[in-house]
């Protein structure tokens, strides 16, 4: 370890010891990339996303409230239904028509159980080739959901529902438009939807618990439910937290990741919005202020863009609402999530981000046709991350 990593991690450990941790220290010192060791950026990243108070006094205590509370959706949203779901036909004389699966009243929970189920086989579908270029979301967890896998428990799993419903795969497919139709090259996914397997009874891998993690949200955020590209923001987030070298945070990684999730969601939904697109707070203002930044930083460039028809609907969509998550790789993804997190107009920066990156190819774009521009925003040529970043900082300093 060098000696400017160790005194880094003194750095971080310095601010992290104190009764009340400052902001504003800690926000300089994480966007500058957080350390791995010691479970640094977990819990740096808890501070940044209004998960972990900054009095110190406060985490346990608050910790302790949140994973309960997440054992309750847990038993309110997958087991007691499960239960309802299992006993159906073992005392069939006590059948109501209000809770008979047949019964045809909009309210009534069986239709309610029915919707649940297309939203689950688009989660489904989703988290079983999330980041398929890495083995780790077909690992088993160290740290299994004991309430929903004890062998005890007679109720109908998420596992379950999955495998005995017979919905149609097109009936699900509730997306937004753009997020997944150019499909990056670092995100190939094989043609079956079985990438994933299901391991064995008692065990269960990590695309699992992030499957449990958007089928909670989804139950508890009926307005906006799940939509596809959920499953590119909490992947980085439940990867993060799952592998932290403290096993203590480590084995509550699930309650964690949802939480963490929401807050992150609560800032950014509305780019999963379609009806709101067209607002200040839509997805269309973020991607016109992408072009409106490059013409101020860089003229030349945004002419020439515009001259092709190059739109930034093309390309900042995805960029955008999936913070960069599907443009590179993810070791790659947290470093920028960093910088995100830790700036205090976090998506602000994400714009200057989007602008550092077709400044730094410029000369590629000035050079090429619609076609050749076209591949190269869509297919995005520099890996180099602390570059981009480097750029988008020299871009906010110039302001």
């Amino acid at each position: 370890m060098s000696r400017l990593h160790q005194s880094r991690i003194a750095d971080f450990q310095e601010v992290l010891g104190e009764p009340t941790v400052a902001l504003a220290k800690l926000r300089d010192l994480c966007f500058s990339g957080i350390p791995f060791d010691g479970g640094l950026r977990c819990l740096c990243w808890k501070i940044l996303l209004n998960y972990l108070p900054l009095e110190k006094a406060l985490w346990s205590p608050l910790l302790k409230k949140q994973r309960d509370l997440y054992s309750q959706f847990l038993k309110e949203m997958i087991i007691q239904p499960g239960i309802a779901k299992a006993n159906l036909g073992v005392s069939r004389e006590d059948v109501t028509l209000e809770d008979h699966p047949l019964n045809p009243n909009p309210d009534s929970r069986w239709n309610t159980y029915f919707k649940d189920n297309e939203v689950l086989l688009q989660i489904d579908k989703d988290v079983r080739r999330l980041y398929p270029d890495m083995a780790f979301f077909q690992r088993p967890t160290d740290y299994p959901c004991l309430l929903i896998l004890d062998p005890q428990n007679e109720f109908e799993t998420l596992r379950k529902r999955v495998e005995q419903t017979t919905l149609k795969s097109q009936t699900v497919a509730r997306n937004r438009s753009g997020v997944t139709n150019v499909s990056s090259p670092l995100k190939t996914t094989p043609n079956t939807l079985n990438e994933y397997e299901v391991l064995p009874n008692g065990c269960e891998a990590h695309w699992e618990v992030v499957e449990r993690i958007l089928f909670i949200y989804a139950k508890l955020n009926p307005g906006i439910a799940y939509v596809q590209g959920m499953n590119e923001i909490v992947g980085p987030l439940y990867y993060t937290f799952a592998t932290d070298p403290n096993s203590e945070w480590k084995e509550h990684a699930e309650a964690d990741t949802f939480f963490c999730f929401t807050n992150l969601m609560a800032e950014i939904r509305d780019n999963f919005i379609k009806s709101l697109d067209d607002s200040q707070c839509g997805i269309t203002y973020k991607m016109e202020k992408v072009y409106s930044t490059l013409k101020e930083k860089d003229v030349e460039l945004y002419l020439k863009l515009q001259e092709q028809n190059i739109k930034p609907q093309f390309f900042a969509f995805r960029w955008l609402t999936l913070l960069l998550s599907q443009e590179f790789l993810l070791p790659d993804v947290i470093r920028i999530w960093d910088s995100l997190f830790a700036d205090d107009k976090r998506f602000d920066f994400l714009l200057l981000v989007c602008c550092a990156m077709l400044t730094l190819i410029r000369d590629q774009l000035l050079e090429g046709d619609f076609t050749l521009n076209m591949r190269l925003l869509q297919d995005y040529p520099i890996s180099d991350v602390h570059l981009i970043l480097k750029k988008a900082k020299e871009l906010q300093d110039s302001k």
